[in-house]
């Protein structure tokens, strides 16, 4: 079931508007809005997550970053590879 609506009136740039009243397609431009306001409010409660996170432990380095980026790609190397060999 789909959550109920409202009507809401909002003020953008009018080449923003257009912009998106061009990509949204056959959904339409409200539900082409609803999705950036929801990804968008799902990365500041990433960001909230990151800070806190940030505050306990100290921040990410770019050495465990790049170790934990090497870690996926690995994963998905091997993921690959047992995908190609189950065919």
């Amino acid at each position: 079931m789909s959550e109920p609506t409202g009507k809401y009136s909002i003020t953008m740039p009018r080449d923003i508007a257009e912009a998106a009243k061009a990509r949204s397609g056959s959904s339409g431009l409200s539900a082409y809005v609803a999705a950036a306001v929801a990804r968008q409010i799902e990365r500041d409660n990433l960001n909230e997550l990151i800070t806190v996170a940030e505050a306990e432990h100290g921040p990410v380095t770019d050495d465990e970053i790049q170790s934990l980026r090497d870690q996926l790609a690995e994963a998905r190397r091997e993921q690959n590879q047992h995908g190609a060999s189950a065919a």
